[in-house]
């Protein structure tokens, strides 16, 4: 039951690859990141949640394939399961099409409402259709 969102931006390759993988880019559209590499092993974290309950996300870099795919293992300190992010880019002329996939989320605890589905959902959809877009191709 993975989640997938796809959103068509008006930059190249080059530039989407660089919003996504350099943490000073990353700050502006996603979250704030002590440290970011974009290299298989690299271990980064972020605070991520609501005004009520912030959560520390723990994740692991499982593949870089240089401007076409990012992706990282995405879990919870405290909590049980563990998913996958991934990031593809495709080049369409002047263009690039963003695909974020985001697997496993199946795993986290059922009764934490803030992990259900719907709000991944929900999150992804505003973080690469509207905020990844907007500083792009804003910046």
């Amino acid at each position: 039951t993975a989640i997938t969102v796809e959103a068509t931006i008006n930059a190249l390759v080059s530039r989407v690859w660089k919003a996504i993988t350099d943490k000073e880019d990353m700050k502006h559209w996603y979250f704030q990141l002590e440290e970011f590499n974009p290299e298989v092993g690299f271990e980064f974290k972020f605070y991520g949640g609501s005004k009520k309950k912030r959560y520390l996300h723990l994740c692991k870099i499982t593949e870089v394939i240089p401007k076409k795919k990012l992706a990282y293992s995405w879990k919870y300190e405290g909590y049980k399961g563990e998913s996958f992010v991934t990031f593809e880019l495709f080049a369409q002329g002047n263009k690039t099409k963003v695909r974020l996939t985001h697997e496993g989320i199946e795993s986290f605890p059922k009764d934490n409402p803030d992990l259900a589905k719907k709000n991944f959902v929900k999150g992804w959809t505003h973080i690469i259709g509207a905020s990844l877009k907007k500083y792009i191709e804003e910046n």
